[in-house]
């Protein structure tokens, strides 16, 4: 039987078409969905590592003073406005007294005729009291020349009467007299009503602080109680931080912390944490903590202000350790991808503290000396073939 001949386009057809099945298939393995995905590595070490937090904070005062009226009335002056260091006891604003000063000043005026009055009653009462004396000297007189039979009974009588008419004057001069002193506090306490009414017309600083907020200008009608000026003590300044709830294990007063205002850049300040808060936020699921400047930095930073905050924690007993990076959630649960003989493979962990360096402590799952992925190309899973390198493009840092 004779043999088809083959013809040399056709051999030259089938020859490129092996080359192009080569080349997808070369292609398919370097870039596809069957290429190595490049993956960088470490290996899981025992490391002490110093938990630290990280929260965001807003600088607030401690101590804030609003100034106002505690009656209704309207605004005369302001002194001050806002940036202005004021010092304790200096007059910040006045409101209109209106009738206020005319009422002082005849509350002085009754004050004075009630003490006149007093002096009046005194010099009654000094009279009545020498009258009375000499009363009691004649009645004593006659009731001696009585028995001596020199007068008659009716004139005795008649010096008895004069002697209780002087003893019921000098009662009667008393009872004025208190009544006058009487008098006088009253007046007195209705002129210190009025001197304190007065005064509290006038806008004092009650310490050595910054004007922080100005709500009025002179003319405006006031309600008792409402602020005119904020001031607020500049020494005082902290931060009112929040941090996640899931790591503020070990946070408490006393720890050291650093600070990054918002308006200073990188610069980091000294700071410790004065307190936390026993009240936490239930919808952010944060915890509150104050956290007060080593020295308050100048120019002073603005109320409001953001700030970031780092707590250095105590540091723990050495654990294995691993980068931030290299946990994962997969299928809902939290692990590493383990290296092994070139294959991958997921491990279920049980992470503890975090340091600001980012690195995590390992309390379950590894125990030590594991080679674990930290970075790859793409997402990775148990059929995902991979090249170790030193780092991933666009990816590791």
């Amino acid at each position: 039987m004779k043999r088809p001949l083959v013809r040399p386009s056709t051999l030259a057809f089938a020859g490129v078409l092996a080359l192009l099945l080569a080349l997808f298939a070369w292609v398919v393995m370097r870039s596809g969905p069957l290429a190595r995905v490049p993956v960088t590595t470490t290996i899981v070490g025992s490391v002490a590592v110093a938990p630290a937090l990280y929260g965001i904070g807003i600088v607030e005062s401690r101590y804030t003073y609003r100034i106002g009226p505690t009656q209704a009335g309207r605004l005369g002056s302001v002194l001050v406005d806002v940036g202005d260091t004021v010092r304790a006891g200096q007059l910040l604003g006045e409101m209109d007294p209106v009738d206020l000063d005319q009422r002082v000043d005849a509350n002085r005026s009754a004050l004075e005729r009630a003490r006149a009055g007093v002096t009046s009653a005194q010099a009654q009462e000094a009279d009545m009291s020498a009258r009375r004396q000499y009363a009691e000297t004649q009645a004593r007189r006659y009731e001696q020349l009585l028995q001596a039979r020199a007068i008659s009974a009716e004139a005795t009588e008649a010096r008895r009467h004069e002697q209780r008419l002087a003893e019921a004057g000098l009662l009667a001069a008393r009872a004025n007299l208190d009544g006058a002193r009487r008098e006088v506090e009253r007046a007195r306490a209705d002129l210190d009503g009025a001197l304190r009414q007065r005064a509290n017309m006038r806008l004092v600083a009650p310490v050595d602080g910054l004007v922080a907020a100005r709500s009025a200008d002179p003319g405006t009608s006031l309600v008792a109680g409402q602020w005119v000026l904020e001031v607020i003590d500049p020494a005082s300044l902290w931060i009112n931080a929040r941090f996640d709830q899931l790591r503020t294990g070990g946070l408490r007063g006393g720890l050291p912390a650093r600070v990054t205002l918002r308006s200073r850049g990188d610069q980091a300040l000294a700071a410790r944490v004065v307190r936390v808060e026993p009240k936490a936020d239930a919808i952010t699921e944060e915890l509150l903590a104050r956290v007060v400047l080593d020295h308050v930095p100048q120019p002073l930073p603005s109320i409001g202000e953001l700030a970031e905050v780092s707590v250095e924690l105590p540091p723990l007993d050495p654990r294995p350790t691993v980068p931030n990076a290299s946990v994962h959630r997969n299928d809902g649960a939290l692990g590493v991808w383990v290296v092994e003989a070139g294959s991958i493979k997921f491990t279920p962990v049980r992470v503890g503290a975090a340091d600001l360096d980012g690195r995590t402590q390992i309390l379950d799952g590894l125990e030590g000396g594991e080679s674990v992925v930290v970075y790859s190309h793409t997402m990775l899973n148990t059929r995902t073939r991979i090249t170790v390198v030193d780092r991933v493009p666009g990816v590791s840092p």
